[in-house]
């Protein structure tokens, strides 16, 4: 028997849940162990003593082993303190509003990428802020377990919570390929990120051990993981990988057919893309008839597939259109999109892909064969038909055959730049968010200068910021911190367009000005990390 407040009696078979239960219902609802509020209070009190009293010490575990030592160079003084200013995600002398001052939580990648560049290790205090930022953000991943080190790992087995490090590629040294029964049985027993990871960096230093490892278990795997392990192939693919993406194409899992054929047509030599040329080349033709057309010279002729035959599905043809496309469309859009490039210029007289692309299409189906072309641009990674279908910079980019981002990705970087560079010249910020994504990194100065006047351009025409927040923030990320000063005029308070937005110029000189102090941190990172500051 226990008494509470004021000698109320309760049962001594009222347990610590009863206490817990009636005070989250509360007494409006049911009068609480003790009669009151008060005295249920008292009793958990008595209750937490009891508890605490009643602990029996727990025999003492085994030490752990020591962590491994970390034989790289410490931080410079200045660049630890400016690390831990990241994690915790404070500005020096900040708080409050964010306003001008600089999003810490986008500098940290940066900072991660530049601390690794020099070799530094992790500064030992700072492991399990890092640990915890990497298992919340998985862009931070990879370069957090570069940087943390095998002392990271060893805490990582401690806590069942940073468990993913032990996972990733990047933080797990994994078994020695040549320690085969090691490899076997993390291949068996392993969690499936632990062999997507040994897979990789088998394939990485052998590919021929690693197709062997996955052939061995490929029919007993789950659709789901036999398609994710296909899809570790597009690193490093070559023709050593044909017979088992042949195999894959009669595999019972569709998204693994489709996966297959995708990489098989990726292979210009492959027995898949020679099929699929055949294809293409029956359907698209030249016709020289020119002065019975309404094109005075050769265009180009379309007969789209009447079926999909088996074959065609078997070679990954998806049979039945999306809502709304045409089934020959389709399957033509498909079967080209498949077909190696280079094949076409034999069949086309001779003619670069700039020519090809340039001849006139009847019956409108150019909209169809110029997207295609785009897809199998990207897929086979050729620059020259990349260039010919991206277009001029000028052209609106609804009126392009693909997608422009995806085709710049195969350019070199200085073309990529030049080209968005006149494609923001021409048309402003409003479409420029993904292709700026595709160029390198800082902005050449030709880059620098669209998107700087576009954003002149855009505070003077009145609108507000927030309507470019993406552009902004990628200007923070991506332009040379020795911009700063240049950029530094525009940090000014603006004088007010007439008809503008209410406040906007405030709005503007406040986001200008953290884009220059985020390219002066940008700048005081480096100096930090080179031993200055």
């Amino acid at each position: 028997m226990v008494r509470g407040r004021g000698g109320t009696a309760v049962t001594a078979g009222t347990t610590w849940n009863d206490l817990v239960s009636a005070a989250l219902l509360g007494a409006e609802r049911r009068t609480p162990p003790g009669g009151s509020p008060a005295a249920l209070l008292d009793l958990a009190a008595t209750a937490a003593v009891r508890r605490r009293a009643g602990l029996r010490p727990a025999a003492a575990a085994a030490r752990p082993e020591p962590a491994p030592r970390d034989t790289r160079p410490a931080l410079p003084a200045a660049a630890a303190r400016r690390l831990a200013l990241l994690l915790t995600g404070r500005a020096e002398g900040g708080g409050g509003r964010r306003g001008s001052a600089p999003d810490l939580a986008e500098l940290l990648p940066q900072w991660l990428a530049a601390a690794n560049a020099r070799g530094y290790r992790a500064p030992a205090a700072q492991l399990p802020a890092l640990l915890d930022a990497a298992r919340s953000r998985t862009d931070l991943r990879a370069e957090t377990l570069a940087f943390a080190g095998p002392r990271a790992l060893w805490l990582a087995r401690l806590n069942p919570e940073w468990k993913f490090a032990l996972r990733g590629a990047a933080g797990h040294p994994g078994p020695e390929p040549q320690d085969a029964d090691a490899v076997r049985r993390l291949w068996d027993e392993g969690l499936f990120a632990e062999r997507v990871a040994l897979l990789t960096a088998i394939r990485r230093r052998d590919p021929a051990k690693a197709r062997e490892l996955l052939s061995g278990t490929w029919s007993s795997e789950r659709a789901e993981d036999r398609l994710m392990f296909l899809d570790s192939l597009r690193q490093g693919l070559s023709a050593g990988d044909e017979p088992l993406l042949e195999q894959a194409l009669t595999d019972r899992s569709r998204t693994v057919r489709a996966t297959a054929a995708e990489l098989l047509s990726a292979l210009p030599g492959s027995a898949l893309a020679a099929r699929m040329s055949v294809r293409a080349r029956a359907c698209v033709s030249l016709d020289r008839t020119g002065p019975h057309t309404p094109h005075p010279g050769p265009q180009l002729v379309v007969e789209a597939p009447y079926e999909c035959d088996n074959g065609m599905q078997r070679d990954g043809v998806v049979p039945k259109p999306p809502s709304g496309r045409g089934e020959r469309s389709w399957w033509l859009s498909q079967v080209v999109e498949a077909a190696p490039l280079a094949d076409w210029s034999r069949q086309l007289g001779g003619r670069s892909p700039a020519e090809i692309v340039a001849l006139p299409v009847a019956d409108d189906w150019q909209a169809d064969l110029h997207a295609a072309w785009a897809r199998a641009a990207v897929r086979q990674r050729d620059a020259e038909w990349a260039r010919a279908l991206i277009g001029k910079p000028s052209i609106p980019m609804a009126e392009g055959p693909g997608d422009p981002a995806r085709l710049l990705t195969v350019l070199r970087p200085g073309d990529r730049a030049a080209w968005a560079a006149e494609f923001i010249a021409a048309h402003g910020l409003s479409e420029a968010f993904r292709i700026l994504g595709t160029c390198a990194v800082p902005w050449s100065e030709p880059l620098v200068r669209a998107v700087v006047d576009a954003l002149e351009i855009a505070r003077d025409a009145g609108s507000y910021p927030w309507s470019f927040s993406g552009v902004m923030g990628l200007a923070e990320r991506c332009l040379d911190p020795a911009q700063a000063d240049r950029l530094t005029p525009l940090a000014t308070l603006p004088d007010e367009p007439e008809g503008g937005a209410p406040g906007a110029g405030e709005y503007w000189a406040e986001a200008f000005q953290r884009l220059v102090a985020t390219l002066r941190m940008r700048a005081a990172m480096l100096d930090e990390l080179a031993g200055g500051g």
